[in-house]
Order: structure tokens, then C-alpha cells, then sequence
């Protein structure tokens, strides 16, 4: 296994690049650990197969340089990067069994039988597909194709890095979260250094324990679930992550504060800068309903159970949500007032927190 670096990384798919809109992917600094589990989201086009096609050595990028454990392989072709790739679509022979499947990858790289025979019962007895290993793969269901392409990517234990490029694309909506799983069970079993490329926020959310969020060319945070939830670094992440995604009001900033519609809304800390679009940005799960605060009327009420989402529009149409838990529902058309806990409620200058949570140094 290997830890990744990405240094000084931009690429453009034009001959002549003359400004940042002609980058696919804007400079990039990225260090991933080895034997971490790592996530690229965004939605299509951000930027994220051309990343990983960089990393693959699929693509040479226009600058920049890629380190496998400070080793530079920029030029080095794919076959020379020691890398397992599993792809959208599961990648098999039919024509095979499973257990041929699964050791084809080491037979091609002249290893031992007896060390074939091992790894590869080791891998189906991971992947539960042990009853199957004398079956012929045309016959499989396609989850258990895909699950029979992770098994591929798995069963080398000498690669630097396994790479899933939105694995379960084809799988059954309700198969997706037992894929999900494994996927991590997997994870930790092996140790092995892995990237999972998505646009669905649940899969990196429930996979990776570290999440690089991607728009336009660029990454806009890197952290831990939790840290992309309660403190996202750019409006972008706040409205991509949750659901619903955070509130985003547009305000005022005077005397050191932050004003909505006249009104001062109480921050987690003081404003450390302003810009030309100053917003507000509350997550929908630290608003309540209340006597005070900021009157909205209701738009819709959807009611799931387990806790409520309220959608009211302020009275200079911006719309804000709020989860709620338990008690009486207000009615469409409804006049509320919304609270904001002050602790979750941060300020950002042009996309970017600029607010400081209180105790920080």
C-alpha cells in the first residue's frame, strides 16, 4: 500500500490554457495516507474521473506531479503504478467461474498456486461468496457480478492503491446499502489505502473516513463526515451534504454582525471577514419553531415519521427548512417563527466561512 501525494496538480484538456476556466481541474495539494479510506464527491463534471484517471495513469496531467511513498510516478504508465481499479460496470469474464475470476489477476503476475488458492478462498470467504466459487459468472445476479469485480481489485495484496469509480451505479437500490457495508468491512479487514469516487453523498458519507468534496475543478473541504455536516467550509458543501441541505439567507454586515431582514442574527462567533455576498447558513436541524424569530410562511410540510421537514419562505422570498421532532405540525400557509441555535449558525464571505466558533484559537 501507498500514501498518495498530489502536488501542485492542475490539468486542462486545451493545448494552450490562458485562465483558470480552461482547467479542468484547478491546483490540487493533497496528501492521502496509507491504508485510509477516502472518498472524491461532487456532482458530474467537477472534476473527479479526470482525477482519478490522473492518478491511474490514465491521463498525464498539464502540471504537477504524482508521488506514490515520495516516489514520483507522473509518467509512469498504469501497469507500472501497481493499481486496482473496479469500474461502474462489473468487470468480468463469463465465460469463467468465480473462482477463476478472482484468480485470474494473480495467475497473470505468475504467482504461486498455492498462494492463489488461499488468497482467493480468503477473498470470496470476505466477499460471502464461498458456495459460488465453482459457478459460472453468467449465471450471477449483478450485484454478485459487482461483487465479484471489488473481489478482483481485492484479491492483490502487493497494489498501492484500490480505486471504485461509482461501483454500485448498476446495483438494486435495495442492495446498494449490503454493498455499502462490505465495502467498509472490507476496509478494515485489509487495510489497503482505497478511493471511492461518487456523487452520492450517502455512499462517501457511509464509506470513507475522510471525504474530499469537489466543484468546479476544485476541492472545497476535506474532512470527516461529521466535520462536512456541523462545519461545512463552503456554502457548496452545506448545500451538497444533508438532507435538506443547509439554509443559505443572504444579509447584511454592520456594528461587527450579521442582519437578515433587519434582523440581527446571533453567530457562532465573531465575523473575521466580509466580502461581496455575505450569507448565513444554519444546517435545517438547529432551527426551531418558536414565539420569536424570523417569521416565514409555511410552503409545505412533508411528515416522515421519525421527524418533520417545515419549508416557510421569508417575506423577501428566501426559503428556510427546518427538521423537526415530535409535537404539532403547523399548516400550510401557516405563519411561523424560526429560531436559530447561535452555536450553529455560521457567516460565510463570498462561499467561504468567515466566522469563528467561539473558544477557537
Amino acid at each position: 500500500m501507498a500514501k498518495i501525494t498530489l502536488s501542485q496538480l492542475r490539468h486542462s484538456y486545451m493545448p494552450a490554457p490562458k485562465g483558470p476556466e480552461d482547467y479542468a481541474l484547478k491546483q490540487i495539494d493533497l496528501d492521502w495516507q496509507d491504508g485510509g479510506a477516502y472518498a472524491l464527491l461532487g456532482p458530474s463534471g467537477c472534476g473527479k474521473s479526470t482525477l482519478l484517471n490522473i492518478i491511474s495513469g490514465l491521463l498525464v496531467p498539464s502540471e504537477g506531479r504524482i508521488l506514490f511513498d515520495g516516489r514520483d510516478v507522473t509518467d509512469l504508465p498504469p501497469d507500472q503504478r501497481n493499481i486496482a481499479q473496479v469500474f461502474q460496470f462489473p468487470v468480468i469474464y463469463d465465460t469463467m467461474t468465480v473462482r477463476e475470476n478472482l484468480a485470474f489477476p494473480l495467475k497473470n503476475r505468475g504467482v504461486a498456486p498455492a498462494h492463489i488458492e488461499a488468497r482467493v478462498a480468503e477473498i470470496a470467504e470476505m466477499l460471502e461468496v464461498t458456495e459460488m466459487l465453482d459457478q459460472r459468472a453468467a449465471g450471477l445476479s449483478p450485484d454478485n457480478k459487482q461483487k465479484i469485480s471489488m473481489g478482483r481489485g481485492l484479491v492483490r495484496d502487493d497494489v498501492n492503491v484500490v480505486m471504485f469509480d461509482e461501483p454500485l451505479t448498476v446495483i438494486d437500490p435495495h442492495l446498494k446499502w449490503k454493498l455499502r457495508s462490505k465495502l467498509k468491512e472490507l476496509h478494515q479487514r485489509v487495510n489497503a489505502t482505497m478511493i471511492y469516487v461518487t456523487h452520492d453523498q450517502t455512499e462517501a458519507l457511509t464509506f470513507a473516513d475522510q471525504v474530499v468534496v469537489m466543484q468546479l475543478g476544485e476541492v472545497v473541504q476535506i474532512g470527516t463526515p461529521v466535520e462536512l455536516f456541523e462545519r461545512p467550509a463552503h456554502t457548496f458543501v452545506g448545500h451538497f451534504i444533508g438532507s435538506p441541505g443547509m439554509n443559505v439567507l443572504p444579509c447584511e454586515v454592520r456594528d461587527g454582525g450579521a442582519f437578515f431582514m433587519g434582523r440581527n442574527v446571533p453567530l457562532e462567533g465573531s465575523i473575521t471577514q466580509s466580502g461581496t455576498r455575505n450569507e448565513i447558513g444554519i444546517r435545517p436541524e438547529f432551527v426551531t419553531l418558536s414565539e420569536s424569530g424570523i417569521p416565514g410562511a409555511v410552503r409545505k410540510v412533508a411528515d416522515l415519521g421519525h421527524n418533520a421537514v417545515v419549508e416557510a419562505v421569508a417575506a423577501d422570498g428566501t426559503r428556510i427548512s427546518a427538521v423537526l421532532h415530535g409535537g404539532d405540525l403547523p399548516a400550510q400557509g401557516e405563519t411561523v417563527h424560526m429560531q436559530f441555535a447561535p452555536e450553529q449558525t455560521r457567516f460565510y464571505a463570498d462561499g467561504w466561512l468567515a466566522s469563528e466558533a467561539r473558544g477557537a484559537a
